[in-house]
């Protein structure tokens, strides 16, 4: 039967609630009502309570002042505070005392009979939690009295090298374990839950010792059931298995399949996902620690590919160089052109590119990084005023580095590319104007190209070739012809200043397939020969 405190100084609503209310049908007992938090309070001290049902305005000590207390002294009570509509907002700064509900006044029979039931599911969880914690507490300190902590520390220096090799062996050979395989293999079992992943409280990394006591005992059992090797617990929270046997395919499926059943059955007991590294092969305990450091570098992999993670680093070809190039590209005429759907296939193709090269978080970051000037890139190439769109991009790319995950990383990238898309979108008053920039941009990228012509980039932007010739002569002032011969001449004089390029080299880098024809225009415009305006420049 669950035990229920009230509190409210109007002796009312306290009759009202008490004989309204079917305690013995909610399977509850009223141990007690009280006029205010500081009679509450002196009860508490005296008598079980489960569940604290509390008006906030009352005279003494009100509400948040009773939940205060009941939070530091009693945290196992259920606390449910009534107030009025002017103190709402007030009584919900109550979550810091752990307040589980919030009724607003008044409050009808029905209402409170639901919230009476929901806390009484909290009751019961928060006794469960007490009693799975103290279970295992019992289980470590047996476990801490118990000869294999000094099993698990011998085997632990061997691997890490903190002891001397043949001394160690000698330890465990007075134990009865004798290390005389042709091969080993080190893996290394980490839960997820208190991983780096999480930012854990001083509750949670008490918690993760007690919980790798238990994947210890699993991990145990079923590799002592397959004769595979040796379970040890690496410091307070990390489970390690040394495998000892034949280098044999066999023998590395077997090992793979020994992790997946102890990844499963720590699943089915405690409900906590564990990701492990398996590292490579070594012929003699001197070498351990080689394959030890493998299988923990496994794990940091899990920024890229998430938790429960199986990585055999035998298999894996780790920090592959990629280049995003050719998605950027794609990427970026997408958000110029307004492709959304072409910009998110871009995405994520450089998402699937990034994990499957199998990077460490800084490399990610770095491509991560890319991908958001790339944004910025493309907004400019299309419109004048981006500050809306760049306002908070060094902030972002700051933040994408302090992600725990690369899927939460990449979560923040995406948000900001539709964020950018969509104002993009809107700062282009007219689609008129949006097309001339984007034929512009299309010139400054393709001019070298002989072949660029009014029929190609009214291809490219799928209008027709008056309509675009009117748009772009209003909004740039100037033909397309003029533009792009103006753009090669810009390009063609920079080249003659700064290279030693031969005329015709320099005709061909600007797109005129006829260096005669390229002097003509050049003179026409400059009012000198190529030549001429080279040796003028170059004194």
């Amino acid at each position: 039967m669950y035990r229920i405190l009230l509190v409210d100084d109007e002796i009312l609503v306290r009759d009202a609630i008490r004989e309204n209310i079917d305690w013995t049908g909610l399977d509850c007992e009223l141990v007690g009502d009280c006029q205010n938090g500081q009679e509450a309070a002196e009860f508490v001290k005296k008598n079980p309570v489960d569940i604290v049902l509390t008006d906030i305005c009352m005279p003494y000590m009100d509400g948040m002042e009773l939940s205060h207390f009941l939070h530091d002294n009693y945290p196992d009570i259920v606390i449910v505070i009534f107030s009025g509509f002017g103190e709402f907002e007030y009584a919900k700064k109550a979550i810091q005392y752990n307040v589980s509900e919030y009724m607003l006044k008044p409050i009808t029979a029905m209402e409170l009979t639901g919230v009476i039931n929901k806390m009484k599911e909290k009751v019961d969880q928060c006794k469960a939690e007490r009693a799975k914690i103290e279970n295992l507490t019992k289980a470590s300190e047996n476990y801490r009295k118990n000869a294999h902590i000094i099993r698990s520390k011998a085997i632990e220096a061997l691997v890490n090298c903190t002891c001397d090799v043949k001394e160690s062996l000698e330890q465990l050979k007075g134990m009865g374990i004798n290390l005389d395989a042709s091969s080993y293999r080190v893996a290394v079992f980490d839960m997820d839950l208190y991983s780096g992943m999480y930012q854990l409280d001083v509750e949670k990394r008490q918690e993760s010792a007690l919980m790798a006591f238990v994947l210890y005992n699993v991990s145990n059992e079923i590799v002592s059931r397959e004769g595979a090797g040796l379970a040890y617990q690496e410091g307070s929270s990390r489970v390690c298995v040394l495998f000892q046997g034949n280098r044999t395919k066999e023998f590395a499926d077997r090992i793979k399949a020994v992790c997946r059943e102890i990844q499963q059955k720590v699943k089915e007991v405690i409900g906590i996902e564990v990701s492990m590294g398996i590292g490579s092969w070594v012929r003699c305990p001197e070498q351990l620690l080689l394959s030890h450091d493998l299988a923990e570098k496994a794990l940091q992999y899990r920024y890229l590919l998430g938790g429960n993670l199986l990585m055999d680093m035998e298999e894996c070809r780790t920090d592959q160089s990629i280049s995003l190039e050719d998605s950027l590209n794609k990427f970026i005429n997408a958000v110029k052109t307004g492709k959304k759907e072409s910009m998110e296939l871009s995405l994520a193709k450089m998402e699937e590119d990034i994990k499957g090269a199998l990077v460490d978080k800084s490399r990610a970051c770095i491509y991560l990084q890319q991908i958001i000037r790339a944004v910025g890139s493309a907004c400019m190439a299309v419109v004048t005023d981006i500050d809306s769109i760049v306002r908070g991009r060094e902030e972002l790319l700051q933040k994408v580095t302090e992600q725990k995950t690369f899927q939460q990383a990449i979560g923040l990238v995406k948000e900001y590319a539709a964020r950018a898309f969509e104002e993009l979108l809107n700062l282009n008053s007219s689609s008129g104007q949006r097309q001339a920039l984007l034929a512009l941009d299309y010139i400054q990228n393709n001019y070298m190209d002989p072949e660029l012509s009014l029929n190609s980039i009214c291809s490219y932007l799928n209008i027709s070739t008056s309509y675009f010739s009117t748009i772009f002569k209003d909004v740039l002032g100037e033909t397309f012809m003029e533009v792009l011969i103006r753009t090669r001449m810009e390009k063609a004089k920079e080249l003659l200043i700064n290279t030693t390029l031969k005329n015709y080299e320099i005709a061909e880098k600007v797109g005129f397939s006829d260096p005669h024809y390229f002097g003509i225009s050049f003179k026409k415009m400059t009012g000198k020969t190529p030549t001429e305006y080279a040796r003028e420049k170059r004194r």
